[in-house]
């Protein structure tokens, strides 16, 4: 057995942050493309667009720069705002994942 957590952050009712979400960041980051970190999420491109349109509205803040293709091709890129939320919320997610491994062990004895 293993315990499992899934933690995001609402505004105003509405999730500006999660898992997913934040993972979806970190792919844009990685692949330096929007298209591609949504084949890497296994999801449709319009998709990974309306979440990070999502999060910019409801934290009323840039977190992705992108450039429009041609010749030297397109791309995208994280803001600081963007490289900041991830930064944060890995690290408030962090503790909550060993806090419920040391409650799940106190408990279970596994």
């Amino acid at each position: 057995m293993q315990p499992r957590i899934n933690l995001w952050i609402e505004r105003d009712g509405e999730v500006v942050l999660s898992e997913w979400r934040v993972s979806l960041l970190e792919a844009i980051a990685e692949t330096g493309s929007i298209s591609s970190a949504a084949v890497k999420m296994g999801v449709p491109y319009h998709r990974a667009w309306d979440k990070i349109n999502e999060m910019e509205q409801g934290l009323d803040v840039k977190l992705v720069e992108t450039q429009a293709g041609g010749a030297g091709g397109g791309g995208a890129r994280l803001t600081p705002a963007g490289l900041d939320y991830i930064e944060k919320f890995r690290r408030f997610q962090a503790g909550f994942k060993e806090q419920v491994e040391r409650r799940f062990q106190d408990t279970f004895g596994q």
